[in-house]
């Protein structure tokens, strides 16, 4: 059994290793093709050494540009790729433009294609997301849904045939990593940190970085909640900072960070006290750590999350953020949402199946 595989960016890249691993492990042939979607080294090339993920056959080092140009460049390299390799499974991940040119090249060469993390729906098309998902899902022979509620959107649009509640392969990574982030992580003390002494922050969408009145007022409310608060900058993040000269250093308690390891990202995650973020990977990884969440955006893909009360939803809405920052954070429990820890070998033993 011949997989091609497609991954561009680091959420990617982190549901891939346990994946591959069980593909491995079934006799699986894996060629794994990288978009160079994501290419900075702390956003890619760390996450293939500290995961043990094969090096990529072939990296098409696309890189950022518009949507349309990005997307079509991936299109044309994934294309000659299965031309040449002839596999008999494309799998690809998530929600990117990577996925949505790994989903059109298989679909116009009737390639079977399999989709992980199918099902998933924010409802709001202004997202990129959004459309590639809901794209790659009509394309898709087989769907890889990591919740009940992601299959049942995809009954609501008729989606029947092919579809698996598996499990999330990112809640696979982390039971599988956290073991060796704590062994191997130095972070906290690097950074003089004490376990819930602190709150972690991203953000990189769009929506929250690109608008500098936006992006002015979540930082207003991370500087006036007055909390110590650890900042990995995303390379977008950070180029929309130095354009709207925004002075970080202005806020004491704001602590601005190059973007880390996975590794590091788990010890930072498990030990916060609270995680802000925009990014719909940590706010699983804050739910599988039993740490709460403020997601800055006004909905999110993952709905468990909320129904649990682990997760809540400010926007960017400075007086929303600062509420939740000081409100005491109790969760109300902790569900089996995300599978068992086996998604990975599940997936594999489909795709066998399914050939």
């Amino acid at each position: 059994m011949k997989i091609l595989t497609v991954v561009g960016a680091r959420p990617q890249f982190i549901k891939a290793a346990p994946v591959g691993r069980a593909l491995r492990q079934a006799g699986g042939d894996e060629f794994m093709v990288h978009t160079g979607q994501h290419y900075d080294h702390g956003m890619s090339q760390v996450f293939f050494d500290e995961l043990g993920i094969p090096a990529p056959q072939v990296n098409l080092e696309i890189g950022s540009g518009h949507h349309g140009w990005q997307t079509g460049k991936m299109l044309e390299g994934i294309e000659a790729i299965l031309l040449r390799e002839k596999p008999d499974w494309v799998l690809v991940y998530g929600d990117t433009n990577s996925t949505m040119a790994g989903a059109l090249a298989a679909a116009k060469l009737q390639i079977p294609l399999a989709h992980v993390e199918a099902g998933l729906r924010s409802y709001n098309r202004e997202m990129p997301e959004e459309h590639n998902r809901v794209l790659t899902d009509h394309c898709a022979d087989l769907l890889f849904c990591p919740t009940e509620t992601a299959a049942a959107n995809l009954r609501k649009e008729g989606i029947t045939q092919g579809v698996h509640q598996v499990g999330d392969p990112m809640y696979d990574a982390v039971l599988q990593f956290s073991e060796a982030a704590e062994k191997k992580s130095t972070i906290l003390q690097a950074l003089g940190l004490t376990p819930k002494q602190y709150s972690l922050a991203t953000l990189h969408r769009p929506a929250n970085v690109d608008d500098e009145a936006i992006l002015r007022e979540i930082l207003a409310a991370f500087e006036q909640s007055g909390e110590k608060i650890i900042f990995p900058v995303h390379p977008r993040t950070r180029h929309s900072i130095d354009r709207f000269g925004i002075e970080l250093a202005s806020a004491p308690n704001i602590h601005p960070i190059a973007p880390l390891g996975y590794l590091d990202m788990l010890a930072l995650e498990k030990n916060a006290r609270v995680i802000l973020t925009d990014s719909g990977g940590m706010q699983k990884e804050a739910y599988f750590f039993q740490v709460p969440c403020i997601t800055l955006r006004e909905e999110t893909e993952w709905v468990e999350t909320l129904e649990d009360g682990a997760n809540v939803l400010t926007g960017a809405d400075r007086e929303r953020i600062l509420a939740e920052f000081s409100a005491d954070k109790h969760v109300s429990r902790w569900a089996d949402h995300f599978g068992d820890g086996h998604a990975a070998e599940t997936i594999a033993d489909l795709l066998s199946r399914y050939l």
